[in-house]
């Protein structure tokens, strides 16, 4: 079984979030959930990301980061969104990583270490309805990580927005969702 450290999206620790780490949980998996907004909330991406925003992105990357010190080096990182940062960040620069799932966000190679660490395996999932995702360029990102993993996987869902794999958020999609969990069960069952 793995060991994951989870990132929250911009909303918070939503009720949704807390259930896909539920989820990873019943099927044997470790899951360590940092809160870097300290138990807020938000009901739009737009306040969650004002919040960031006040507390300074560096801030909640530096917070996301240092949510590893004291856990394995042997993490799966794996985040939603705003959570990627972190999640991205660790994957490529903690020695140790066994894979990294990026959710709604992916972050071009460069932005922390130039290269994708070999033999660390990773997943990223995104809506193809999600303009944060496909038109901010995510996707592009998103591309090149695959490309440049020796074991890389892109998985995209047609008409599905911002945080559809979440069931608190506004675009959340059953089926699509569903359809994430199970990938994200077997990538984890590999690792």
């Amino acid at each position: 079984m793995a060991d994951v450290l989870l990132f929250h999206h911009a909303l918070g620790q939503t009720s949704g979030f807390l259930a896909f780490a539920d989820t990873l949980r019943e099927a044997g998996h470790a899951v360590h959930t940092p809160d870097v907004f300290d138990g807020r909330t938000f009901a739009t991406i737009e306040e969650g990301v004002a919040h960031a925003r006040a507390l300074g992105f560096q801030n909640v990357l530096d917070q996301g980061v240092a949510a590893a010190d004291g856990l394995p080096d042997d993490l799966v990182y794996a985040g939603f969104s705003l959570g990627v940062m972190p999640a991205q960040r660790l994957a490529q620069t903690r020695p140790g990583a066994r894979g990294a799932v990026l959710l709604d966000s992916a972050i071009p190679l460069g932005e922390f270490a130039d290269e994708w660490p070999d033999g660390v395996p990773v997943q990223v999932h995104g809506g193809e309805a999600d303009e944060f995702f496909m038109d901010g360029g995510d996707v592009d990102a998103a591309r090149q990580i695959v490309g440049a993993a020796g074991d890389g996987e892109l998985f995209t869902y047609a008409g599905c927005g911002h945080l559809f794999a979440d069931p608190s958020a506004p675009a959340y999609d059953a089926d699509a969702a569903a359809l994430v969990q199970q990938r994200v069960l077997d990538f984890l069952a590999r690792v």
